[in-house]
Formats: structure tokens, C-alpha cells, sequence
């Protein structure tokens, strides 16, 4: 599940003429100041209309939650919370770097910062559901 989530992931955020992914001849686009284009999604979000203020904010936490989620059940050591943390931020800043370079998207810190959230949440989510898996186990032990 995880290898179909990477491809779907990939062509997502590089290929998809949908989220204005082209290889036509572009420039570089980056923003390096933290907030500016949430802040511009939040103050224009009646010209932008809902469903694209929505896709950039929840859809790059959203796009992430699985990395965080699935991390954790692939290797011991990503059950850290803050470990699993920090591979999202890199990977984040793998694929916001690469869409810089190849002029597909844009590098934006306002990403990184939304896809590291999502990667912590899916990790969050993990932890949470294992605690209570675990707890089942050892209660059903107890009744036996």
C-alpha cells in the first residue's frame, strides 16, 4: 500500500495537468516566507473560491497523513514520534526541492510546512491506534 501511495503521491506533485503540473517552458517559483501564501489562501478565500483554498491547505496535510501512518508499520524505528516528524519534513523538502529545480510547481515553505503537520499526523494517528490495539491484545490475554 505504501509503494501505490508513493505513486499516486508522485504523479500528483509532478505530473498531473489537473494541479497545473506542465513542463512548458516556466520559470522558477518559490516562496520562502513562512505564512505568506497560507495567508493569501485565507484572505482571499472568497475570490479563490472553496475548493481551492481547500485543496492547498488540507490537500498538502492530507497528502502527507498517509507518509506518517504508514512509516511507522514499515520500520521500528519510525515509531518515534519526532524521527517520523523529521522524514517528513525531508521528504518534503525532496519534493519541494525537486519541483523547483524542474520548474513543475513551485518551492513553497508554507508546503513544507503543511506536509510535515500531515506526516506528524498520520504518525499521530498510528501511535494512537496502536496503544489501543495493544491494549485490546492484553485485555483478551487477561480474559483467557
Amino acid at each position: 500500500m505504501f509503494g501505490v501511495y508513493i505513486i499516486f503521491l508522485i504523479y500528483f506533485l509532478f505530473f498531473a495537468e489537473s494541479m497545473g503540473r506542465t513542463f512548458e517552458s516556466r520559470s522558477y517559483h518559490y516562496n520562502l516566507e513562512l505564512f505568506k501564501e497560507i495567508g493569501r489562501f485565507i484572505k482571499y478565500r472568497h475570490e479563490l473560491g472553496f475548493h481551492a483554498v481547500t485543496l492547498n491547505l488540507l490537500g498538502n496535510v492530507v497528502a502527507f497523513w498517509p507518509f506518517g501512518f504508514f512509516l511507522p508499520i514499515l520500520h521500528h524505528k519510525c515509531r518515534s514520534f519526532f524521527f517520523t516528524t523529521f522524514l517528513s519534513f525531508e521528504f518534503s523538502l525532496m519534493v519541494e526541492t525537486i519541483q523547483l529545480v524542474s520548474k513543475v510547481g513551485s518551492f513553497d515553505v508554507d508546503d513544507l510546512l503543511l506536509n510535515t503537520i500531515g506526516g506528524a499526523a498520520g504518525c499521530l494517528c498510528f501511535l494512537y491506534m496502536n496503544r489501543v490495539r495493544r491494549n485490546y491484545e492484553t485485555k483478551e490475554k487477561e480474559h483467557l
